[in-house]
């Protein structure tokens, strides 16, 4: 299985860390940005699977970054975690994102939620038909 983009972006350095390591361990290629500036540059290049995103960040903030997101077509894929210690979250960005989360948010939990996003079903078969 090839590995899936999962862009991290998150100013605090320890639990960029552990997200990059929970995502990692779902299958996803990562890469940590900790500047809003950095991040919408990096967006406007890259179209990642999945975005892990803090919303009190550096020169842009995070809810800029959410709707900069979801206004650009080329992202329309793209699945946003909102990873925040703010329990009130305005009802706005909880319906652009795709999940939120409120800090602190474990390696296990994040893990399991970002393999969700992608989980394959394959056909069930069924070998009851009579042979011939």
């Amino acid at each position: 299985m090839g590995d899936k983009c999962a862009l991290i972006i998150e100013d605090n350095r320890d639990l960029a860390a552990v997200f990059a390591q929970a995502l990692q361990a779902a299958g996803f290629a990562t890469g940590i940005i900790q500047d809003g500036d950095q991040a919408l540059a990096r967006l406007a290049i890259d179209t990642p699977e999945v975005v892990v995103l803090d919303l009190h960040m550096p020169r842009v903030s995070g809810v800029d970054i959410l709707r900069r997101i979801r206004a650009d077509n080329r992202l329309t894929g793209t699945r946003v975690i909102v990873a925040t210690a703010d329990s009130r979250v305005p009802d706005v960005l909880r319906e652009q994102a795709d999940l939120v989360l409120i800090k602190p948010v474990s390696f296990t939990q994040l893990r399991d939620l970002a393999a969700r996003f992608f989980v394959q079903t394959t056909p069930v078969v069924s070998s009851s038909l009579p042979a011939k």
